[in-house]
């Protein structure tokens, strides 16, 4: 058996160069955005990840001895990362850790790394996973920037149902707070990864 994936440039080529070059050109752009007062973050997540505890403790190190650890270990279940990579500074700001990566995980996630300067520009690069164009997201960007949007009587977006519709919301130009998308099968592309 050999692994093997569907070229995503294939499909449909000019798409797929138009998102490639996007995310180039911010991250060719970081520094200056940066001094501008700019934030260009790659935001990703690794969800899980085992909360393991050694059941002994390890013994030291002493002349001629490495440090030894036992193997056996006690689990405390999964936790899930979601971290951002500022990248014209190379540091990680506002890590969220939790048991779980749903929509308003990552739109809790988001709303505290914003919080770090909350009038600053935020520019997100993201995988095209659901949750990163999510009705949550949508709301957030909109609070935090003072658009008004359409809610139904449920409180749901209402001409923004459809994932598409919330993604070029999402990725505006003229939002403050906005999201550049890789394209497919492109995760080397994030720098968080």
């Amino acid at each position: 058996m050999r692994y093997w994936m569907n070229n995503e440039r294939e499909k449909e080529p000019e798409v797929f160069d138009a998102e490639l070059k996007r995310v180039c050109e911010h991250y060719a752009d970081a520094l200056r955005l940066y001094e501008e007062g700019a934030h260009l973050v790659s935001t990703d997540e690794k969800s899980g990840i085992q909360a393991l505890e050694r059941v002994h403790p390890p013994l030291p190190m002493r002349p001629g001895l490495i440090e030894r650890q036992e193997h056996e270990y006690k689990r405390h279940g999964t936790r899930c990362l979601i971290a951002n990579f500022e990248v014209a500074t190379g540091k990680i700001i506002a890590p969220s850790i939790g048991p779980t990566r749903t929509n308003e995980d990552f739109a809790a996630h988001i709303e505290k790394t914003i919080a770090t300067d909350p009038e600053g520009e935020w520019i997100f690069v993201v995988d095209q996973l659901n949750i990163h164009q999510s009705q949550a997201l949508v709301k957030l960007v909109a609070k935090e920037c003072s658009i008004e949007v359409e809610l139904d009587g449920k409180g749901n977006l209402g001409r923004m149902k459809a994932m598409a519709l919330r993604r070029t919301f999402l990725q505006n130009p003229t939002h403050r707070i906005r999201f550049v998308y890789t394209p497919k099968h492109t995760s080397w592309l994030d720098q968080v990864e």
